[in-house]
C-alpha cells in the first residue's frame, strides 16, 4: 500500500465526515425535517449552488469512465465531451426563477412534488417515482463501481473490500447530514475537482514531453486519434451533435439536477451560479478528457479504461500530490452518489409513502423511515456493484438517458405550456421510457444519432398529442392548477 497516496485521501474522508456531523445540527434544530433533510431548507447561495450542480453532474463517468474512453478513442471524444460546457447555464436558464417560485408556492421538496401539484394525477406520481428508483439505481451502481476501483487501484485492496469502504464512507455523512451535508461537501469536492483537474493535466503534459510531442506520438500510432472522428471513426458529426441532447438539453430532466434549481436562496445567487458553474464545468470536462488522451503515449497498452486516471496520476506525480489529485475523482463520485441516494430515498419516502401509504405519519416516523430507506438503498446498490461492468460510463449514460426521456417534457412543458395535462405527462413518460429501452436494446444509435434522441422526440410528440386530445377532460383541474401555480 502506497501511504503517500493513501494519507491525503484519508484526510479528505475525515473532512467529509466532519461536514456531515456539522450539518446534522441543522437536522436536529429544524422545524421541518423534510425541507431540511431533502432540500437544505432552500438556503443555497450562488457559489454553493454552482459547485453542488457541478459536483453532482460531474461523476464517475466524467473523472473515471470518460477519460478512459478518451484514452481509447482519442481527441474526438474530447470534442464530444465539450458539448457539456453549457449544461449548468442551460439548466438554470430554463428552470431558473419560474421553477423555484412554483416550488416554493407548493412547498415542493422533490421534483415529483412539483409534478404531483402540476398534473394532479396519482399515476404521474407513481410512474415518476418508479422511473427515478429504477434508473437511479443503475446510475448509483456506476458510481459505486467507480469509487471502489479508485480505492482498489491505490491501496491494493480487493475490489470487494474497496467497495465496502466506499459505501460506508458515503452512507455515514449522507444519513447523518442530509441535503445540507451533501451541498457543503459538494462545494469542497467541487473545489478539489477543479484544482485536481489542472494539476493532473499539467503533470501528464510534462511527462509526455509537451503537447506537441504528445500529438506527434498519437499521430504516429494512429492518425485517427487526433481527428474529430475517433480512433475507429465512429464519432460522426451527426452523432456528436445529437450527443448534446443527452448531456446538454436533456439534463433539465434529470431529477438530481432539477432539484438544485429549487434549492437556491435568491435570484442573485442563481445568476452567480450561472457564471461560476459554466467556467468550472468547462475546465473540468476539458482537462479530464484531455488527460485521458494525453495519457496514451505516457502509459501505452492500458486495457481497462477505468484505470487510466489513477494510474496516470501515480505515474506522473509525487505520491503525496497524486493522493490529493486522486481525491478529485473520488470527490466527483461521492458528490454524485450522495445526491442520488437522497433522490431515491425521497422518491420512496416523500413521493410514495407520504402521498399514498401513510399521509398522517409523524415527524419522528418520517425521520426514522428516511434514514432507514437511505441505508437500505445503499446496501442494495452495494450488492448490485459487486459484479461490475467493464466500462462504467455506459451504465451511467444509460441511466441518464432513461431519466431524461421520462422527465424532460413533463417538467419543461409543465412550466411553460398551460395546455399540458396529466394525460400528456403520462403518455410522455411511458413513451419516453418505453421507446428508450427498446431503442437501446434493438436499435442503438438509430440513423447515426445517440440513442436518446428519438425517445426524447417521441415523448414530446406524445405529450403534445395526448394533452390536446384530452383538453376537455382536464379542464376543471387545469383551472385549479393555473390559480395555484401561475397566480401572483
Amino acid at each position: 500500500m502506497n501511504w503517500g497516496v493513501v494519507i491525503p485521501l484519508l484526510l479528505f474522508l475525515v473532512i467529509i465526515f466532519f461536514i456531515g456531523f456539522y450539518a446534522s445540527k441543522y437536522l436536529k434544530s429544524s422545524a421541518d425535517f423534510l425541507q431540511e433533510y431533502f432540500l437544505g431548507s432552500r438556503q443555497l447561495g450562488g457559489f454553493i449552488l454552482a459547485m453542488t450542480m457541478v459536483a453532482t453532474y460531474g461523476s464517475a463517468s466524467s473523472f473515471v469512465g470518460g477519460p478512459g474512453v478518451a484514452y481509447t478513442v482519442g481527441l474526438g471524444w474530447v470534442l464530444l465531451s465539450m458539448t457539456q460546457l453549457a449544461t449548468g447555464y442551460f439548466v438554470l436558464s430554463v428552470l431558473g426563477k419560474k421553477f423555484a417560485i412554483m416550488a416554493r408556492k407548493i412547498r415542493a421538496v422533490t421534483l415529483v412534488d412539483f409534478l404531483k401539484e402540476r398534473y394532479q394525477s396519482k399515476w404521474v406520481v407513481i410512474l415518476s417515482a418508479a422511473s427515478i428508483i429504477i434508473f437511479l439505481f443503475s446510475a448509483m451502481a456506476a458510481q459505486w463501481v467507480g469509487g471502489a476501483r479508485l480505492i482498489e487501484s491505490f491501496t491494493g485492496l480487493s475490489y470487494t473490500a474497496a467497495l465496502f469502504i466506499f459505501a460506508i464512507s458515503v452512507l455515514v455523512y449522507v444519513i447523518i447530514g442530509g441535503f445540507r451535508a451533501v451541498a457543503i461537501t459538494d462545494t469542497v469536492q467541487g473545489i478539489i475537482m477543479f484544482f485536481g483537474t489542472m494539476i493532473i493535466l499539467i503533470g501528464t503534459i510534462l511527462a509526455g514531453g509537451g503537447i506537441e510531442n504528445i500529438i506527434s506520438d498519437l499521430a504516429a500510432e494512429n492518425p485517427d486519434l487526433i481527428s474529430p472522428y475517433g480512433s475507429d471513426r465512429s464519432l460522426t458529426p451527426l452523432y456528436v451533435s445529437s450527443f448534446w441532447i443527452l448531456v446538454g438539453v436533456g439534463v433539465v430532466g434529470l431529477p438530481q439536477v432539477a432539484v438544485r434549481a429549487m434549492s437556491y436562496k435568491s435570484s442573485r445567487g442563481m445568476h452567480r451560479a450561472l457564471i461560476i458553474g459554466t467556467v468550472v464545468v468547462g475546465v473540468i470536462m476539458l482537462g479530464m478528457h484531455l488527460t485521458g488522451v494525453f495519457a496514451r503515449p505516457v502509459l501505452p497498452g492500458i486495457e481497462v479504461g477505468d484505470t487510466v486516471m489513477p494510474r496516470i496520476a501515480m505515474e506522473v506525480l509525487p505520491a503525496w500530490l497524486a493522493g490529493i489529485v486522486l481525491a478529485a475523482p473520488m470527490a466527483a463520485i461521492m458528490s454524485t452518489v450522495d445526491s442520488l441516494l437522497l433522490l431515491v430515498s425521497s422518491a420512496v419516502v416523500k413521493d410514495v409513502y407520504l402521498n399514498y401509504v401513510n399521509p398522517e405519519a409523524s415527524t419522528k416516523k418520517v425521520k426514522q423511515l428516511s434514514i432507514s430507506v437511505t441505508a437500505v438503498i445503499g446496501i442494495l446498490v452495494f450488492a448490485m456493484a459487486i459484479q461490475p461492468p467493464d466500462l462504467l460510463i455506459w451504465l451511467n449514460l444509460f441511466a441518464f438517458g432513461g431519466l431524461e426521456a421520462a422527465f424532460i417534457w413533463p417538467v419543461i412543458m409543465g412550466l411553460y405550456w398551460k395546455k399540458g395535462n396529466a394525460s400528456g405527462a403520462i403518455a410522455s413518460i411511458l413513451t419516453g421510457v418505453g421507446s428508450y429501452i427498446l431503442f437501446h436494446s434493438f436499435m442503438p444509435q438509430a440513423f447515426g444519432m445517440h440513442t436518446v434522441v428519438l425517445p426524447v422526440l417521441l415523448s414530446l410528440l406524445a405529450y403534445v398529442l395526448f394533452s390536446l386530445l384530452t383538453v376537455k377532460r382536464h379542464e376543471d383541474i387545469q383551472k385549479q392548477v393555473f390559480q395555484k401555480l401561475w397566480s401572483a
